[in-house]
């Protein structure tokens, strides 16, 4: 009954977690099925949670920090020492990273504005996409941890703190080379998690009913969640964060919007192909 009342804690006080959370699920089961999200769920949480907890007690991998137990210890779920919370939103930045990497390398198909994308596993789990997924994890983070660092200025309140100030606002620069690190871990699991399923003749395609446009609900989220930190960093008066956040966010945002949007980035009849004889017609198409 404690461990219920504070896990419905951790949702009354971090609702913007679970609502990613509910998207990532919503999202994912609809493009690469049940099994892989509820592996990558469980995997990416495992994942994280392993390297915070020792990071918090030796300084590995992220760099040594401390958590903030008061005033929400007996609030919302901890799990030795370390918020639930923290530790789960891993897995779904981790599944828009990767949506929005595909996003990226996969070619449209599909008439008019070609809303649908010529996936195939060898794209799903190559290097490129996991490296690039990776960079968009990295990329987040450089604006989500300044901004947490300053939790007691909005709502998320004092999380955490580094008994040495790193020089990136705050965060030092071994942080953003753990989350490399973890983000390589949890992806490369998914990478080899879905290898193994196709192999046992499961490709991923979702079951359901497809979503509208379906490509692109992963990068929306993506952005929002890049957005929503944006707003928070402005909002709080860090303008010199935020103005850093955007020369570091915009760029890249941009070179993904344009990979996708230019003519030549169309799928070949091969390619198109090749993605239905895998996935069949549901996953990805167009909606």
């Amino acid at each position: 009954m404690e461990i219920a009342r504070l896990l419905w804690g951790t949702v009354v006080l971090r609702p913007y977690v679970f609502a990613f959370l509910a998207a990532f699920l919503c999202i994912g089961s609809r493009h690469m099925g049940w099994t892989r999200t509820v592996f990558l769920l469980g995997w990416g949480y495992a994942v994280a949670f392993a390297s915070e907890w020792s990071s918090v007690r030796t300084g590995f991998p992220y760099g040594l920090y401390h958590y903030v137990e008061a005033p929400t210890r007996d609030l919302e779920l901890w799990v030795a020492g370390v918020p639930f919370m923290d530790s789960l939103s891993y897995t779904f930045l981790a599944y828009f990273s990767w949506s929005t990497a595909l996003f990226a390398v996969c070619p449209r198909m599909g008439r008019g504005l070609g809303l649908g994308l010529a996936e195939t596993g060898r794209l799903r789990r190559s290097s490129l996409t996991v490296g690039l997924a990776v960079l968009l994890m990295v990329s987040l983070d450089v604006v989500i941890d300044p901004v947490a660092h300053r939790g007691e200025r909005w709502f998320l309140g004092r999380l955490y703190y580094y008994p040495e100030p790193g020089p990136w606002f705050g965060v030092p620069l071994s942080n953003f080379a753990g989350w490399a690190l973890v983000g390589s871990v949890i992806l490369g699991g998914l990478a080899a998690f879905d290898g193994w399923r196709a192999r046992r003749g499961d490709p991923g395609a979702g079951r359901g009913r497809p979503l509208w446009a379906a490509p692109l609900w992963g990068p929306a989220v993506y952005t929002s969640v890049l957005g929503f930190n944006l707003t928070v960093t402005f909002a709080i008066g860090e303008t010199l964060l935020g103005l850093a956040g955007l020369a570091l966010a915009l760029p890249l945002v941009s070179v993904l919007a344009v990979s996708f949007a230019k003519p030549s980035n169309r799928a070949t009849p091969e390619e198109e192909a090749a993605h239905r004889a895998e996935f069949g017609a549901r996953c990805n198409a167009p909606g």
